[in-house]
């Protein structure tokens, strides 16, 4: 009898890859949820025996999925797959009934370790012939779905090329949905490992988001940033980095109002002075900055190197400390990951800019990272 095992993650490209992880000859049915509402829609409906949860997603997130089984008692084994790899998330989903924990980007040996350790799966005899082959079909049970299809092998994610323009033999660059699924997804993972690392550096929880991915102009930064201006100055730190056919440069902003709870979580003496705050702001930049580009080249198996922070200004307008970078480049792919810290009133806000030139490339290490 198959298994009826329920993906639940807002990235197509995350549960495309967690469905080729699956083990071979497992006998499974598997169906797809997007978001938390539809996972515990799905779970009601018989088709999550089992559950691989993914922790940030809109709507409905892994933590409220998570309470919502407990509280509805329903009939479903939880194993939590997420890029937020905090001790303490671990330790709040297995609070909260999950088997186990695996990160992102998932590791197929890993995955069916897990499985066998909770005896969710087991490995079919050498001479069964039901194990030849992977019996496994797929059930897409999402919203945005019209159809409910069955199939051997979940359908490849479409990255389209860059377009070459004939006559001035320049890339014609847009960001489909699937491409911004790709990107949003590989910088969730990234943005996982330097949330880490902020929470044992401050002895926090680190509230992640979902981080926001644009392909914009450089002069319509100030607008897509309205939110973390919110009429409060900030203060900036920049930092440049490049890899072969890559460039771009990672802006770290911090409100300044939340200077005084940084400073008493990093045991800093603070006086409110520029000197202090400027020192804060370099050791912020050295772990967001560095630890997020380090996820995404491990992801992606490229090398940056990084140029040395430079000082976007103090106590200014956000407006104010990007002006000087709207000039350099005519568009840009912006990455936007805004950090919270639970129980305290701290913005962090890391942009990643990457020039338009670097996205034939990235596009290019897309493509084959899910072949």
């Amino acid at each position: 009898m198959s298994t009826k095992l329920l993906i639940c993650d807002d990235s197509n490209m995350a549960r495309k890859q967690l469905a080729r992880s699956l083990p071979d000859d497992w006998d499974v049915e598997i169906s797809f949820a997007t978001n938390g509402v539809e996972g515990i829609e799905a779970i009601k409906a018989g088709k999550g025996d089992v559950l691989l949860l993914d922790l940030n997603m809109p709507e409905m997130d892994g933590y409220q999925v998570l309470e919502a089984i407990l509280a509805q008692d329903l009939p479903t084994l939880t194993i939590v797959v997420s890029g937020d790899i905090q001790p303490e998330a671990h330790k709040r989903v297995t609070g909260l009934g999950a088997l186990d924990f695996i990160q992102k980007p998932v590791n197929k040996e890993k995955l069916t370790e897990v499985l066998l350790a909770y005896g969710v799966f087991t490995k079919a005899e050498p001479n069964n012939d039901n194990a030849a082959g992977s019996s496994a079909s797929i059930l897409v049970a999402s919203e945005s779905d019209q159809q409910v299809e069955k199939r051997s092998k979940p359908a490849p994610l479409k990255i389209e090329p860059v377009v070459m323009s004939a006559a001035k033999s320049e890339p014609v660059l847009s960001l489909s949905s699937d491409l911004r699924d790709c990107y949003q997804e590989i910088s969730n993972v990234a943005m996982g490992r330097a949330g880490d690392l902020l929470a044992r550096l401050l002895d926090v929880f680190v509230e992640l988001p979902i981080p926001n991915v644009n392909f914009i102009e450089v002069s319509e930064l100030r607008m897509a940033l309205k939110d973390v201006e919110a009429n409060e100055s900030t203060s900036g730190i920049c930092q440049g980095f490049i890899s072969a056919g890559i460039s771009g440069e990672a802006l770290l902003i911090l409100n300044d109002s939340s200077f005084k709870d940084v400073a008493s979580l990093m045991n800093y003496q603070y006086d409110e002075d520029e000197g202090t705050e400027l020192e804060l702001l370099m050791d912020l930049a050295n772990v967001l900055i560095g630890a997020c580009l380090k996820g995404i080249s491990e992801q992606l198996d490229i090398d940056f190197s990084q140029g040395h922070p430079v000082v976007l200004g103090q106590h200014r307008k956000i407006s104010e400390l990007i002006a000087n970078n709207a000039s350099k480049w005519k568009k840009t792919l912006a990455i936007e990951i805004s950090y919270s810290i639970e129980n305290y009133p701290i913005k962090c806000d890391l942009l990643l800019l990457f020039t338009e030139h670097s996205m034939q490339t990235l596009n290019n290490k897309l493509t084959y990272l899910l072949e």
